[in-house]
C-alpha cells in the first residue's frame, strides 16, 4: 500500500545578505536572499518527504509562503504514487485550478507557489526511487517526458510529435553524455565578481580569482551609471583578459533607447551578452535590442511562464534563454522550455546564484545535455558561490564546472539547523539582528 502525504509544511526562510551586498544590482540594491520553503510530510516508514521552495529577496516572501498554503488541500491525503507516478496529472491539478488560476493566469505568485510544490514533489519522486532528479528525467521515454508537458498555447511553436522528434532523436546518444557529465561535469561561469555594490578592488580580485578557479566566464551587473559600467568593464577586462567571456546584466533597467546607446558604449569591450536588458515581459523591446546594437541578447529568470518563452523564440528576440528553476510552475514547465528552446536551436544558459538555485537549475541543464539538446556548445550554468551551506546536498564546483549530483532528489533540501536560526522573523539570526536596531 503506498504512504501517504500527510502535511504541508511551509516555513519563510530569509538570509541576511544586504548587510555585505551580495546580490546587488541596478533594481535590486539591498537584496535579502530567501525561500518560502516547502515540505511535503509523508507516512512512510523512514520519514520520506519532497523539498521545494520559491526563491525571493526578501519582503513577500510571506506572501509567497502564504500562496503556498492554499494548496494544501490539493495535496494533503494524496498517496504517494498517485502523485510520484504521474508528475504530468499533478502538475495539472495544481496550475489548472480555475479560482486560483484566475490570479495569474499561470504567472506570477500564486503560480511561482505551484511550482515549489511542483518541484517538491519532483524531490520526492527522485527519492522515492534512489535518483537524482537529473537521472530520474534522463531515464525516462520520449514519451514520459511529452505527457509531463502542457501544450495548451505552446502547439503553434512546438506540437507533442515535433517534440518527440527532439527527444528520439537525442536518445542515442544518452548513455555516454551520461558518463561525460559524470567525468567533465558542466560548464558554469561565475557572477560573483560582478555585483555593483562591490568596490573596484573586490571586483578585480574576484575577477582574477575565478580565472585561476577554472571559469571561462564571468558576468558583470551593469545599468547605474555608465561611466561607473565603463570604468568596471575596463578593470574587468584588464583583470581576466582577452580570452575570458564576460557577460553584462541590466536587470531590467533601460527603455529600449537607453539599451542599445548603453550596449553600444560597453560593446568595445566584447561582452559575451547583455541579460535583462528591458522589462522580462516586452518582447518586442527585447527584439529591438537585439537588432540595435552588436551584443547577444539574454532573458529569463523573470520570464512569467512557458508562452513569454514561446513569443520570444518566435520573435528572434534573444540568443540565450535562461530558464529559472523556482519562477515558472516546476519542472515541469522547465520541460516545455527546455523542448522550445531545442525547437528554435538557442542555447539555454540557466539563472542560479539566489538560495539554492544552483542547487535545483544543475538537474535541468544536466537533463537537457543527456535527453533534449544533446550538447553543451555555448552553454553554461551560472555559479554563485552563496549560501549552498544551508542544503544537506549542495552544489560541487571543480574547475569551473558543476560536478554531477549523485544524492537522491532535487537537491533542495535545506538543514534542520538552517530552518530554526533564520526562520523569519522569530529565527535567532533576525531576533539578534532587531535587537541591534533598537
Amino acid at each position: 500500500m503506498s504512504p501517504t502525504i500527510t502535511e504541508v509544511d511551509v516555513y519563510d526562510i530569509r538570509f541576511p545578505t544586504s548587510e555585505q551586498l551580495d546580490g546587488s544590482d541596478a533594481m535590486n540594491p539591498d537584496p535579502d536572499y530567501s525561500a518560502a520553503y516547502v515540505v511535503l510530510r509523508t507516512d512512510a516508514p523512514g520519514g520520506l518527504a519532497g523539498y521545494g521552495f520559491c526563491f525571493t529577496i526578501g519582503r513577500g516572501n510571506d506572501v509567497v509562503a502564504a500562496a503556498i498554503g492554499t494548496l494544501r488541500p490539493y495535496v494533503v491525503g494524496r498517496s504517494v504514487d498517485s502523485v510520484t507516478g504521474d508528475l504530468g496529472d499533478f502538475y495539472r491539478l495544481l496550475t489548472h485550478d480555475s479560482q486560483l488560476r484566475w490570479l495569474g493566469p499561470e504567472k506570477g505568485v500564486m503560480h511561482m507557489a505551484a511550482g515549489a510544490v511542483i518541484n517538491a514533489a519532483w524531490d520526492l519522486a527522485a527519492r522515492q526511487a534512489g535518483l537524482p532528479v537529473w537521472e530520474l528525467l534522463s531515464g525516462m521515454t520520449p514519451e514520459q517526458i511529452v505527457a509531463m508537458v502542457d501544450f495548451r498555447y505552446l502547439s503553434d511553436a512546438l506540437t507533442p510529435d515535433e517534440a518527440l522528434e527532439i527527444l528520439r532523436r537525442a536518445e542515442p546518444g544518452r548513455a555516454e553524455r551520461a558518463a561525460l557529465l559524470r567525468r567533465d561535469g558542466y560548464p558554469a561561469y561565475t557572477t560573483e565578481p560582478g555585483w555593483l555594490g562591490y568596490s573596484d578592488e573586490k571586483l578585480t580580485r574576484l575577477a582574477k580569482e575565478a580565472v585561476a578557479a577554472g571559469f571561462g566566464q564571468i558576468k558583470l551587473k551593469v545599468g547605474g551609471d555608465l561611466d561607473d559600467d565603463l570604468r568596471r568593464m575596463r578593470l574587468a577586462r584588464e583583470a581576466v583578459g582577452p580570452d575570458i567571456r564576460i557577460a553584462v546584466d541590466a536587470n531590467q533597467r533601460w527603455d529600449v533607447a537607453a539599451a542599445i546607446d548603453w550596449m553600444s558604449a560597453l560593446a568595445p569591450f566584447d561582452p559575451y551578452w547583455i541579460e535583462e536588458p528591458t522589462s522580462p515581459d516586452d518582447v518586442l523591446a527585447h527584439a529591438a535590442v537585439r537588432a540595435g546594437q552588436p551584443v547577444p541578447v539574454a532573458t529569463g529568470e523573470h520570464v512569467a511562464n512557458r508562452v513569454v518563452f514561446k513569443q520570444l523564440l518566435q520573435a528572434g528576440a534573444v540568443d540565450f534563454v535562461q530558464i529559472d528553476a523556482a519562477r515558472v510552475a516546476g519542472v515541469n514547465e522547465n520541460i516545455a522550455i527546455l523542448l522550445l528552446a531545442a525547437k528554435f536551436g538557442v542555447p539555454v544558459c540557466p539563472h542560479a546564484g539566489g538560495v539554492g538555485l544552483c542547487e535545483l537549475v544543475q538537474h535541468l541543464s544536466m537533463f537537457d545535455y543527456v535527453a533534449v539538446s544533446g550538447s553543451w556548445e555555448n552553454r553554461v550554468i551560472e555559479y554563485v558561490p552563496h549560501l549552498h551551506e544551508h542544503f544537506t546536498d549542495p552544489v560541487v564546483m571543480a574547475n569551473g564546472r558543476y560536478q554531477t549530483p549523485a544524492a537522491p532528489g532535487f537537491s533542495a533540501r535545506m538543514t534542520p539547523r538552517t530552518l530554526t536560526d533564520y526562520r523569519y522573523p522569530d529565527g535567532p539570526v533576525w531576533t539578534a539582528r532587531q535587537e541591534l536596531t533598537r
